[in-house]
């Protein structure tokens, strides 16, 4: 078997271990399509460097200590906006538009990062403010995520009028949530500023859950009703991107 072999095989492990939580060797040497005793092998590399332990002798295979502490090593790279600021500047880039970085806090979507387009011009510096989540596409993508009760708790404190658009009826804005955990992107259209439109997607982090949301803003005469979907699709690619820099593997969560 070749080094290069018997590391691919070795992440494999990894990766199996960290799908199942626990897996005997004979179902690891199975999904690697190798002998048991290749399969034994692979275990007991990465059990010397405490990457794997098995708490009984024979017994299930389970990622060990040794993976926190590469995962301590590398925590400060696994910061939301270190990973996520290059990925917001070349999609303002490439769009011409705002966008931004947004997380849940205490009822609102608070923002994190900020890029500007070459076409931006005089955009509000939303870093560090708290947004409203009904009348935002990042809140609404926020929003449509947290569990159905802290969802109808929001919904029955009442909703706030910004402009004529503004969704206030609650029964339209759980329909919104629906439909934009069902294509993956939310919009709105006027809802918070008069003129402006905005399209957010969801960013999760390694364990699948949602951990920010990821907008992009512009005036209503370039980001229309008709393109707010071509615009989605580009951000929710940007979003998977931050979410595979953070860790988050669908293959594995699901």
């Amino acid at each position: 078997m070749s080094t290069m072999h018997s590391v691919e095989r070795a992440v494999r492990v990894l990766e199996i271990l960290a799908r199942e939580g626990e897996c005997g060797v004979g179902r690891i040497a199975q999904e690697l399509d190798v002998h048991q005793s290749t399969g034994s092998r692979l275990v007991a590399a990465l059990e010397a460097h405490d990457l794997v332990e098995r708490p009984a002798e024979g017994g299930p295979v389970r990622l060990g200590v040794g993976i926190l502490r590469l995962a301590a090593a590398t925590r400060s790279r696994l910061d939301l906006t270190v990973q996520g600021g290059p990925v917001c500047d070349a999609l303002a880039e490439r769009l011409g538009e705002t966008v931004n970085l947004a997380v849940y806090r205490s009822g609102a979507a608070v923002n994190l990062y900020q890029a500007q387009g070459a076409r931006t011009v005089a955009m509000h510096d939303w870093v560090g403010d708290a947004t409203v989540l009904h009348a935002t596409s990042s809140g609404k993508m926020l929003l449509a995520n947290l569990p159905a009760a802290q969802v109808e708790e929001l919904l029955v404190a009442g909703l706030e009028r910004f402009t004529a658009s503004t969704i206030v009826a609650p029964e339209i804005l759980r329909a919104q949530l629906q439909e934009a955990l069902v294509r993956g992107w939310a919009v709105a259209e006027e809802e918070y500023e008069e003129g402006l439109n905005a399209v957010a997607a969801a960013i999760h982090g390694p364990q699948g859950d949602v951990i920010a949301a990821l907008s992009a803003a512009g005036p209503a005469y370039r980001l229309g009703h008709d393109q707010l979907a071509a615009v989605a699709g580009q951000v929710q690619e940007a979003a998977a991107e931050i979410s595979r820099r953070l860790g988050h593997l669908p293959e594995l969560t699901g």
